[in-house]
């Protein structure tokens, strides 16, 4: 409460240097970051699957509250300019700039259902978006069949108020009458298709169609800027299979990034109780929900046949239990702070901090928890034209990250 009263102020500026010794980000010398006992008792399926060893920045750096006046956002994303497009949950999207004045609501989206886990979700702003002004966004589009995660794009207008000709694109059917698991993380790959993903919209009578190809439901999708799939998928030509389907036998994924150096796909998702997972996406996989997962049922039960392993299903990179509840994630690239260059930063919402995870070789070597004494819940995270990083809260704060 005390942490609370004190950053109650927009403008609010905290060093967030080590505490105790510090150690290099290369040199995995302190206890793991995660401290309470597991759900479960399943066993990793290698050594460094989780619970590795913490490390701490030897940098000094800041976390600043820029302003406390966004209402639920959810997505965020740089404009070439320097300020940021974001997105909140019941439907508004707004202009924030690097000092955090928020602007008015753009109209001209189509309706959105902000129930349960949905409302309006990613954003991603064309590449090209200084000559055409193209916007691509996921949100939850309620219907009379149900709610579906749909993707939408339009044309931000010159005076800013409005998205011109707004379409949707996209549609991860079947429809269904509840509001939870709808993925809605998009990205922009080198060869200008939409990376998507999709939950499997939690109940257990949508589950099984995570591991469905027929079924958009709990994949990564990959599709063209008009909606139709993108050229090369793997499961093109297949019969009953569909052709935008990048991966499959996904739960809940709401954390998409490229790694800068080899420009492979990572992915996040949220396990039920434990089992939160890192994947490193590879196209055509199964990535084996609901058959494997190091999580159980919110009840204590097994999930499934409670198998965490199963020969043609992709094993996580890395996972935890407890769950942090994994959301927006970015690699850094900045030259700020030289130790992070190429680690992987996660907004984390149950865990209420930022993640920040070294990756080498395909794994996790080195794990620490950033903002921890801010609790918030983070929900998106990404790096600003300023090489700086900027992340949202569900309680409405936008946090500028940087050397001190």
């Amino acid at each position: 409460m005390r942490n609370r009263i004190l950053l109650a102020l927009a403008g609010t500026s905290l060093t967030l240097s080590s505490f105790g010794q510090t150690t290099s980000s290369n040199t995995n010398a302190l206890a793991a970051v995660e401290t309470k006992e597991p759900n479960s008792a399943y066993k990793p399926a290698f050594a460094g699957q989780t619970r590795i060893d913490g490390v701490k920045s030897a940098t000094n750096y800041e976390g600043k509250v820029l302003t406390e006046a966004l209402k639920f956002p959810w997505g965020i994303t740089s404009l070439p300019d320097g300020r940021m497009l974001v997105t909140e949950r019941e439907g508004t999207m707004r202009i924030v700039t690097s000092v955090g004045k928020v602007g008015e609501s753009i109209t001209g989206l189509p309706k959105v259902n902000p129930s349960g886990q949905g409302g309006l979700l990613g954003i991603r702003v064309d590449p090209a978006f200084a000559t055409n002004r193209m916007v691509y966004w996921v949100f939850s589009e309620p219907s009379a069949e149900g709610n579906v995660t749909a993707v939408a794009k339009g044309k931000l207008s010159a005076d800013e108020k409005k998205i011109e000709g707004a379409t949707v694109i996209y549609r991860a059917t079947p429809a269904y009458k509840g509001n939870l698991h709808y993925g809605g993380r998009i990205l922009i790959d080198k060869d200008g298709n939409l990376i998507i993903s999709t939950g499997e919209r939690s109940d257990k009578v949508t589950r099984p169609q995570a591991q469905s190809i027929s079924s958009g439901l709990g994949k990564v999708i990959r599709i063209t800027k008009e909606g139709k799939p993108a050229p090369g998928n793997p499961f093109e030509g297949q019969a009953g299979a569909r052709p935008e389907l990048y991966s499959y036998g996904h739960r809940n994924v709401q954390s998409l990034a490229f790694d800068p150096v080899t420009g492979d796909l990572w992915e996040g998702e949220f396990g039920p109780r434990g089992g939160d997972e890192l994947n490193h996406i590879k196209p055509g996989k199964n990535y084996g929900w609901p058959t494997i997962t190091y999580g159980i049922e919110y009840s204590g039960e097994k999930v499934g046949d409670g198998i965490q392993q199963k020969e043609g299903l992709e094993q996580p990179v890395y996972y935890w239990d407890p769950v942090v509840s994994p959301s927006g994630m970015t690699f850094y690239t900045g030259d700020h702070i030289p130790e992070w260059t190429n680690n992987l930063f996660i907004g984390s919402l149950s865990g209420m901090h930022v993640l920040r995870l070294i990756i080498k070789n395909d794994k996790v070597v080195g794990e620490e928890r950033l903002l921890a004494d801010q609790f918030q819940r983070f929900r998106d995270i990404t790096q600003g034209n300023d090489g700086a990083l900027y992340a949202i809260t569900d309680q409405g704060r936008l946090y500028r990250i940087d050397k001190k």
